[in-house]
């Protein structure tokens, strides 16, 4: 398998597995697309890790693969390719990126489909399409810019050239610089906190939040209105005010 999931403890742990460099040919997009479609359907999995190796995130796409490829053929796969990404974007539940070494490209961009990013003290992140005579094709140009400003995202898919660990946390690229022995550690710690959190609740606050940030505010607020609303029909809701009257804030227990 180019990748597997692994489940303990309610934290699903999607590991790419393609070495030496994790590149993401087409078997591995797919791959990603099917274990974002199982983490999302198992009740067991409440907040997903994704993370590579420990000298690799992933290297970007198979370009021997591509290379191959002509007009045609792009064209047929590029939905799928992105498909396979939004997948991964779509899990509603906390999903964080636990990145070591390498994350340009394709890795880049996968990283940017999670909700909160932790990158060892020696990564390396970049989109190097442009250096192809191309341009990112997984979502890049949108997530990126999203994430970033469209003036940074401009400076590094213009120039294609690579962040290290401090630059990426200064433009708000990853959100937390660990040494590389506790990357995964720490990613795992961030997602098994949210595990124990209310499911519902947090996939209302997640889909609320990246909804809106594709539309205008009164159409946001609309969204957040119907599910905060929502909300009031769940066992989780109830439980968590109960616990607050009863035993005082952040006492609720919502397994």
């Amino acid at each position: 398998m180019t990748a597997t999931l692994e489940v303990a403890e309610g934290v699903g742990t999607i590991r790419l597995d393609r070495p030496p460099m994790n590149a993401l040919d087409i078997a591995t997009q797919d791959r990603l697309k099917e274990l974002a479609e199982e983490a999302t359907r198992r009740d067991d999995v409440r907040a997903v890790v994704i993370t590579g190796g420990e000298k690799v995130f992933a290297a970007g796409a198979d370009i021997k693969e591509m290379q191959d490829m002509d007009h045609a053929a792009m064209i047929a796969r590029s939905g799928a390719l992105q498909e396979s990404f939004t997948a991964i974007a779509r899990i509603p539940k906390p999903v964080v990126a636990a990145v070591n070494g390498y994350a340009l490209g394709g890795g880049c961009e996968l990283a940017l489909c999670a909700d909160f990013r932790i990158a060892a003290e020696n990564a390396k992140l970049g989109q190097p399409e442009i250096l192809l005579g191309l341009i990112p094709g997984a979502g890049g140009t949108q997530r990126l810019a999203r994430l970033v400003g469209p003036a940074k995202a401009k400076d590094l898919i213009f120039t294609g050239r690579q962040v290290k660990a401090p630059e990426a946390l200064a433009i708000g690229l990853v959100d937390r610089v660990v040494p590389a022995a506790e990357v995964h550690e720490q990613a795992h710690a961030w997602a098994a906190r949210l595990a124990q959190g209310p499911a519902i609740a947090l996939r209302a606050a997640k889909e609320s939040i990246d909804a809106g940030l594709e539309t205008d505010l009164q159409t946001g607020l609309a969204i957040e209105r119907t599910w905060f609303a929502g909300l009031f029909a769940t066992e989780d809701r109830e439980r968590g005010m109960r616990s607050f009257v009863e035993e005082g804030p952040g006492k609720a227990k919502f397994l």
